[in-house]
């Protein structure tokens, strides 16, 4: 189905495309700019006219619950404004920061307090998000401070009804799960108690709409994991890392998803290594295997970066793969991590829809 010709004609001339973020049976969303009267701003498109057409009721129902929550969001600074909305695509103002299974503010207090006033807000315009238990539906602002965005589930209640308090209380109750995971020793001891206490449709859900839901997203619509890489990157990965591990020339490897306007999701794989055309060798190899299919991109790099545990920092290989390089910024903690990623980016693969973000992409090269 393509864009009602209203909304292409308006975005024709105001939306500059950018990275694609997400393609799946639901929406497209990418990032780019958007011309308003004021000049151009960063923006995020979100469009329901790609989608396929046993999903397109759906679509359409999850499109209309944000465009109307972020309607009524939209003088609260707690989530993205909603800049312009049409038939089948809406334009929403994109948020500097990065998701909190990107940001990992451990031990960060005030990030917390910033995400419950948030919270409180939306309650108090009557909106409930719905989808809180999601990391990635949560934002660390590089002000410091706590965002919400994706309202697709958004309820907006028009008065305090039992069913409202029920929505807010499990809102809340899973900000307070993702405090429990980065800040436990600022959990109050009322808190703890809400943590423990589930709502009746909380247990409910658990007990039997959950299970639905899984069978349904990850059955047929094929939603396995948070970053939105599917069964490719939860099943295809390991088995693919497990086989490039085999060349003796490689020390480790690691596997991140991107968004792919062709395929929907590619896979691009970081290897550790010093020799010079390996990667021509690994993609021969992985190539010579019926499945699973080999990764899109391949880069060999000196070290694979990792934290102080050891532990390799994927969330910071998953922004250079998907070119979300002036978010990298706010992840680097000293001038030789800064050295050490110029290298990476120098060398990145995935360039066919790489966005212009000037400044800081040299920044981060100079």
């Amino acid at each position: 189905m393509p864009l009602p010709t209203q909304d292409a004609a308006f975005l024709s001339t105001t939306w500059t495309e950018g990275v694609l973020l997400k393609r799946d049976v639901f929406s497209t969303v990418e990032r780019g700019r958007f011309r308003m009267a004021s000049g151009e701003v960063n923006a995020v498109l979100r469009r329901v006219d790609q989608v396929p057409w046993w999903s397109h009721l759906v679509a359409r129902h999850l499109f209309e619950r944000e465009r109307k929550a972020l309607t009524l969001a939209r003088d609260l600074d707690v989530g993205p404004k909603l800049l312009w909305g049409g038939r089948s695509a809406l334009v929403r103002g994109f948020i500097d920061g990065v998701t909190l299974h990107l940001a990992r503010p451990h031990g960060d207090y005030a990030y917390f307090r910033s995400a419950k006033t948030a919270l409180r807000k939306l309650h108090r315009a009557g909106i409930c998000h719905n989808d809180l238990a999601k990391e990635q539906n949560w934002l660390r602002g590089n002000d410091g401070r706590a965002y919400l965005t994706d309202f697709q589930l958004a309820a907006c209640f028009k008065r305090r009804s039992r069913l409202f308090r029920i929505a807010a209380y499990e809102d809340l109750r899973h900000l307070l799960k993702h405090k429990r995971t980065y800040a436990p020793d600022a959990l109050t001891p009322r808190e703890r108690k809400m943590l423990a206490r589930k709502s009746i449709i909380a247990r409910t859900w658990l007990l039997t709409g959950k299970k639905v839901y899984y069978a349904i997203t990850r059955g047929l619509f094929n939603f396995t994991d948070r970053e939105g890489g599917g069964r490719r990157l939860v099943n295809d990965a390991p088995v693919l890392i497990a086989r490039i591990r085999e060349n003796p020339a490689v020390r480790d490897a690691a596997i991140v998803a991107f968004a792919d306007r062709r395929s929907g999701v590619g896979l691009y794989a970081f290897v550790e290594a010093d020799q010079a055309g390996l990667e021509a060798q690994l993609q021969a190899a992985l190539a010579a295997v019926n499945a699973p299919k080999p990764p899109e991109h391949i880069q060999i790099v000196p070290r694979l970066p990792r934290d102080a545990g050891g532990k390799v920092r994927t969330e910071i290989l998953q922004l250079i793969a998907m070119n979300q390089i002036d978010l990298i910024e706010p992840l680097i903690t000293s001038p030789a991590d800064r050295e050490f990623f110029r290298g990476i980016l120098e060398g990145r693969k995935n360039l066919r829809d790489r966005f212009n973000f000037e400044s800081t992409d040299q920044a981060l090269s100079s």
